[in-house]
């Protein structure tokens, strides 16, 4: 038989060798790890400020609740079902709380919705440990008034020159690292003395322990200086936790709005 004038076409159908798929896929994975660090620096990034919101829309229920009661709420415990909890024999009369510094947002109190089904409201992550907190200034006198924030008409008793004139509220600092239990430390550390409440989410990692030392331990120990700073991931520095607070002179604005003051 004559042979072709045209060399014989190889048999094998084209495609891709061993080495060429796992060159694909290597390109593929890397491609996809890339996309996939915004995408969950995106997500994180919208929960905290979705709870953001939350800690606004609370600080406003707080402020109404102040209006229509002429007081601040004690905060909640874990056993309080979302209701105020006072210190035994204690009660709204005498404004004394369980806790005033270490205690969560009683956010069946004030209405809110959206709520766990033991009554707290949980920040955008939602987890068992992600219940908004919250810390109330108390345990102190002001013009000889005891309380005067979470006692009824303690605001009024105290006068709104014993408010104006107090030396201090809760403190919210810069940097913990600087501060203590009696507060921010140096003036420039001191993003305000005069709080009157606070409100607190511990963040995407709530549910873990915070390292001792750090600012996010700071904000749990119980006292009343708080931190609040831009997140970080810096080893040594991280930061996640979302910080709202009302100053003493929004609550006395709407107090007076309510004609509860002076």
């Amino acid at each position: 038989m004559p042979s072709s004038p045209f060399p014989e076409r190889s048999r094998r159908t084209p495609g891709f060798t061993l080495v060429e798929m796992m060159v694909v896929l290597l390109i593929i994975g890397s491609l996809a790890a890339g996309l996939m660090i915004p995408l969950a620096a995106q997500v994180q990034w919208r929960r905290h400020e979705s709870t953001r919101q939350q800690l606004d829309e609370a600080r406003d229920a707080l402020l109404g609740f102040a209006a229509a009661h002429g007081r601040m709420p004690c905060p909640a415990t874990p056993a309080s079902r979302g209701l105020e909890s006072f210190a035994p024999g204690g009660d709204a009369g005498s404004g004394a709380c369980e806790t005033f510094h270490g205690g969560l947002l009683p956010a069946a109190a004030l209405g809110l919705a959206g709520l766990d089904p033991e009554g707290f409201l949980r920040d955008a992550w939602g987890g068992p440990a992600n219940r908004i907190r919250y810390a109330v200034f108390g345990g102190l006198a002001i013009n000889g008034v005891l309380n005067p924030l979470t006692r009824a008409n303690g605001l009024q008793a105290a006068t709104l020159s014993g408010l104006g004139g107090a030396s201090h509220y809760l403190y919210i600092c810069a940097d913990g690292a600087l501060a203590n239990a009696a507060g921010c430390g140096p003036a420039a550390n001191q993003l305000t003395r005069r709080a009157a409440f606070v409100l607190l989410s511990a963040g995407p990692n709530a549910a873990e322990a915070p390292r001792p030392g750090s600012d996010e331990a700071r904000n749990l120990d119980g006292d009343g200086v708080f931190v609040s700073r831009e997140i970080s991931n810096v080893p040594g520095r991280e930061f996640d936790d979302v910080v709202q607070w009302g100053a003493i002179h929004l609550v006395i604005n709407r107090m007076i709005l309510a004609g509860r003051l002076p």
